[in-house]
């Protein structure tokens, strides 16, 4: 029988869910009864067995020794209210295939433009952040069409993917030691013109970092571009209160953006996948506008399929939202926010030992909830191979860390006497975002520096 105290919360919560289930069914007892579909016991038994028996073949991402990747578990009653909607099965794409959970989509994202102190936008759940940032950059293409779409060097890639896909022209500008937007090399290139959109992420996957909002807002007053903020990692920070100054003041500045993408996926605790995009300027509804007969026969209410580009949807993504808003409000000391700043905590507390190790070097404080550090060595080249080995030691002791390709100017090299052989070194990085973390982090640094000190031995270095 499995230890892990999640596991055990889950098969409580199957009552809960057969609760609901029953006060489901009451709402459609007028109906004739229909003769079930026969479901084969034993053979669902079998073949559910072997699906358990197949996804042990994961890193156990629901854990707090799993630190690697941006991976958070859904909260038990967004699991419990995703699968209580399949048996219903809606389609968001119009109010014929799912009149509760559309309405229950549009009052989850109204909490979330809510958190950005918008109360006129136009928003929708969608599959994730690359569809989001696929649907912003469509609505600034199409106001801007002959114009750049610019980006920092460490945004995602899938913005200079989603330009080509859009037939955008795009372009990437530096970053400072930060990795966050150059704000000197942007003004520069903004003075040449021709620029329609830059994208501001608040939230690198690589480090965490944040754009620095309150200059480039500055910059749109001069030269007027649109800007969308990729908030896909960052967005729920805006509830968090341990933040430095200056990630604040950015983080502040979002209600003043054209238009937003927050991922409830990642730090949302929600299933995959559920992105959200959301544009401050409704009138952008009208660049959506279609005519669909086959679809819309019923009702003459907006459609959430009139204002997003993906046709079918899955409803049961926006119950689990809805449900976990319901229980956890987006209120700056709530529970919610509390989660958040634990994780922040933890990325702290983490950073603070690694940058006192003579063994390792780190870039630069975390901003959100992520650290990047390298092991020290003669060179870079040696230590990216260090860090690999670190990687694999770690995982053979059941902490599992991710690995990063940071630009070598993210570190001090010449203070550490690291030859710069390469321009890139091989990192490693971790996501603290469960709350458990805090309370891991003394066995989680324990673990980093028993894996460290076998790699060292190995290597023959003290």
């Amino acid at each position: 029988m499995t230890n892990h105290r999640l596991f055990a919360l889950d098969r409580e919560s199957i009552a809960i869910l057969d609760d609901a289930l029953v006060r489901l069914e009451a709402g459609f007892s007028d109906l004739p009864p229909i003769s079930p579909t026969a479901h084969e016991r034993e053979s669902i038994h079998t073949v559910l067995s072997e699906v358990a028996e197949r996804l042990r073949d994961n890193y156990p991402y629901f854990h707090p020794l799993y630190a690697g990747q941006m991976l958070k578990p859904p909260h038990a009653v967004a699991r419990l209210a995703y699968a209580l909607a399949m048996w219903i099965n809606p389609n968001n794409h119009a109010l014929d295939g799912g009149r509760a959970s559309s309405a229950m989509e549009k009052e989850a994202v109204a909490q979330i433009a809510g958190m950005l102190r918008w109360t006129a936008h136009m928003g929708h759940l969608c599959s994730g952040g690359t569809m989001a940032n696929l649907e912003a950059l469509w609505i600034a293409g199409r106001l801007h069409p002959e114009k750049k779409v610019i980006a920092g060097r460490q945004a995602h890639y899938t913005h200079e993917r989603i330009s080509g896909v859009l037939g955008l022209d795009f372009e990437s500008v530096p970053c400072d030691r930060q990795g966050r937007m150059d704000m000197e090399s942007l003004e520069r290139r903004l003075k040449q013109g021709g620029v329609g959109t830059v994208v501001a992420t608040i939230g690198t996957t690589a480090t965490g970092a944040v754009d620095p909002l309150l200059q480039l807002c500055s910059l749109r007053d001069r030269y007027g571009f649109r800007i969308h903020a990729d908030a896909a990692y960052g967005g729920y920070f805006l509830l968090v209160d341990n933040l430095v100054e200056e990630t604040r003041r950015s983080l502040d500045r979002l209600s003043e953006v054209d238009s937003v993408v927050i991922d409830p996926h990642k730090h949302g605790l929600q299933p995959y996948g559920c992105g959200c995009v959301i544009f401050r300027d409704p009138s952008v509804g009208r660049f959506y506008k279609h005519d669909s007969p086959n679809t819309y026969f019923s009702s003459d209410e907006l459609h959430l399929g009139e204002i997003s580009l993906e046709c079918s949807r899955p409803g049961a993504a926006a119950v689990a939202l809805w449900a976990t808003l319901k229980l956890l409000p987006l209120e700056r000391g709530g529970e919610f926010s509390n989660w958040l700043s634990r994780g922040r905590l933890a990325a702290l507390a983490l950073y603070d030992r690694l940058k006192v190790d003579e063994r390792f070097l780190t870039a630069f404080a975390p901003e959100l909830d992520i650290v990047v550090w390298m092991p020290r060595a003669s060179s870079l080249s040696v230590a990216s191979q260090r860090a690999r080995m670190i990687f694999d030691e770690a995982s053979r002791n059941s902490l599992h860390l991710a690995l990063a390709e940071l630009p070598a100017d993210f570190f001090d090299l010449a203070a550490a006497g690291v030859e710069r052989d390469r321009e890139r070194v091989t990192c490693l990085r971790s996501v603290l975002m469960k709350p458990e973390h805090y309370d891991w982090i003394d066995r989680i640094w324990e673990l980093v520096d028993r894996a460290t000190s076998v790699v060292l031995q190995q290597q023959g270095k003290s």
